[in-house]
């Protein structure tokens, strides 16, 4: 059942050093629109833990999002992890998509297919319909710690799907946090304890990539990170994006070096 209801900076670029090999597995992102205001969520989140733990689909790296929206703040219970940014993130989805209304639990797979969340047999078949089309080589690797409060890391990018007709490519990075436990004191989901993974901390886009795109196109920033997170629960994840179709073209993940 559903219920219905910055500042990264970039240092450089094209620059030509080696980054790591490909991570395992065909590259499926996998986000989920959640709240700790709703009682139809804790099976999603459930379900979203599960496919990071043990992807269900051979070939498969699911790559996963947790995207805690903020309208059910106003019901009874203010998410400690609800940002508007991830409220705007699934409106865009909406009307890409032509849903009618949003909702949570959502997921939504490689910014193609929306449903609910909680729905098992359909996470496994879009995923693995997903390892069927044509990913851009992604490959991310931390260089190092710029201070307490930052990361250095490259990204590079090479053999970029065909663009449908007048769309741009979009880089974007979240970062996020597993291992988060909250006990709800009031709303609909009082008195329950609930654990998550991957939850975005923070996400933004980055850049838009050339419409003319080289063989391999690079990048180097510096990613801000909140002292409070706990380093070791750590992930960067990086994604390309068509600007209107939001359909995803490439995305890599990588664990932070404590």
């Amino acid at each position: 059942m559903a219920c219905v209801v910055s500042g990264v900076v970039l240092l450089a670029s094209s620059h030509q050093e080696r980054l790591d090999s490909a991570e395992p597995g065909i590259p499926v992102l996998v986000e989920l629109f959640t709240s700790e205001g709703c009682s139809s969520c804790p099976p999603a989140d459930a379900l979203l833990m599960r496919l990071d733990a043990d992807p269900p689909v051979p070939g498969a790296q699911v790559i996963v999002l947790s995207e805690h929206v903020d309208y059910w703040d106003r019901l009874g219970w203010r998410d400690p992890f609800s940002a508007r940014v991830f409220t705007e993130r699934q409106e865009t989805y909406r009307q890409a998509l032509g849903a009618e209304a949003s909702y949570t639990p959502q997921m939504v797979v490689d910014g193609r297919v929306a449903f609910v969340g909680s729905l098992e047999s359909d996470a496994r078949r879009t995923i693995a319909q997903a390892t069927a089309s044509p990913k851009a080589g992604m490959h991310m690797h931390q260089t190092g710690v710029m201070a307490s409060n930052a990361v250095a890391l490259q990204i590079r990018i090479t053999n970029l799907p065909r663009l449908a007709h007048g769309e741009r490519a979009e880089l974007w990075l979240a970062v996020t946090e597993t291992g988060l436990v909250t006990n709800v004191l009031r709303g609909e989901n009082a008195r329950r304890r609930l654990r998550h993974a991957a939850v975005a901390r923070r996400l933004e886009r980055l850049e838009t990539l050339p419409v003319a795109m080289p063989a391999s196109y690079d990048s180097d920033i510096a990613v801000p990170l909140d002292p409070s997170w706990n380093r070791d629960q750590l992930r960067l994840v990086g994604f390309i994006q068509e600007a209107t179709s939001k359909r995803v073209l490439g995305a890599a993940q990588v664990s932070l070096v404590p």
